[in-house]
């Protein structure tokens, strides 16, 4: 297995994809692949980042703001909105706020 990275295996490896995908397509394949990555690895850091509280050294601004540039505030926690199940009556959690009328969970759905 170790034996897969060889210099004429990764040739092999390239002809191969040149045929496949031509020329023209394999920079466009490589630039998707590259921003993939880019935008998962900024995902990865958002969550293993912890939020930064505000400190009670930075200056407070004495007037309203005047644009809409400036972020929210962070409040810390959010309320959980949960649905209750209209068969069974188990509460689950709608992290997304949608209005169900009549929710049934997977688990009742499945006896259906």
């Amino acid at each position: 297995m170790g034996d897969l990275f060889q210099p004429t295996h990764l040739l092999i490896i390239a002809i191969i994809l040149l045929v496949l995908f031509g020329g023209r397509k394999l920079p466009e394949l490589g630039k998707g692949l590259g921003e993939g990555l880019k935008g998962f690895k900024e995902g990865l850091k958002g969550i293993t980042d912890s939020p930064v509280a505000p400190t009670s050294q930075q200056s407070v601004a004495s007037g309203p703001p005047t644009s809409s540039t400036q972020p929210a505030p962070i409040t810390g926690t959010t309320q959980m909105e949960y649905v209750t199940c209209s068969r069974c009556g188990n509460r689950f959690e709608n992290p997304l706020g949608f209005k169900v009328a009549d929710y049934v969970c997977r688990s009742c759905q499945a006896r259906s």
